[in-house]
């Protein structure tokens, strides 16, 4: 009896024999697994994210007295 060919996979340190009932890694799975990472800065990878104190996200701008009601109030 011959037994079945089994697949292969190129990686960088060889041709690596896969066992049965796995499928070789593709361009798309890696790609895929990548799309899923969070997003990280390119130049410092372990940077913080700053806070978003501007317009809509600034507290401190909620906290003033809306021109409206400074007028209504008279």
């Amino acid at each position: 009896m011959s037994r079945p060919k089994r697949e292969a996979e190129a990686t960088a340190i060889g041709l690596q024999t896969l066992v049965d009932g796995v499928r070789p890694i593709t361009l798309a799975d890696r790609l895929a697994v990548r799309a899923a990472e969070p997003m990280r800065p390119r130049w410092n990878p372990y940077a913080r994210q700053k806070a978003c104190d501007v317009g809509l996200f600034d507290e401190v701008g909620r906290a003033q007295i809306d021109l409206m009601d400074l007028l209504g109030s008279h």
